[in-house]
């Protein structure tokens, strides 16, 4: 007798809407290196939100989004959680002990119009 142990998935209408917040990173030197800029993001966001938070905000850092030459990325996030990310993303000063800041670019709800916030 074969047992079924798989979760069944939550109906669309009781998930949360998904956010795409564009930003960009302003450093003294150019961060070559995506992991450094979403471990920092991580980081900032875990010291203003606390870890439970944080996860509660379903915070990922899309790195097949990121624009390497312009600094521009894109963060997925839930939208009660919105104003909390893009609060930890002003409190960046420094990525690996170099100097940057972030700064949002805009937030949309599909991922190709925030997509459009970093091409210009």
């Amino acid at each position: 007798m074969k047992i079924n142990k798989r979760q069944k998935p939550l109906l669309p209408s009781l998930r949360e809407k998904r956010r795409y917040l564009a930003f960009e990173i302003v450093s003294e030197s150019r961060i070559d290196d995506f992991s450094e800029v979403s471990d920092g993001i991580t980081a900032s966001a875990l010291s203003l939100l606390g870890y439970i938070e944080t996860a509660k905000a379903g915070l990922i850092v899309m790195g097949d989004r990121w624009d390497r030459s312009r600094q521009r990325g894109i963060i997925r996030t839930g939208t009660r959680h919105l104003n909390g990310v893009m609060a930890s993303l002003a409190l960046i000063d420094n990525i690996k002990g170099k100097k940057a800041m972030a700064r949002s670019l805009g937030v949309s709800g599909a991922l190709n119009k925030a997509a459009r916030y970093i091409a210009i």
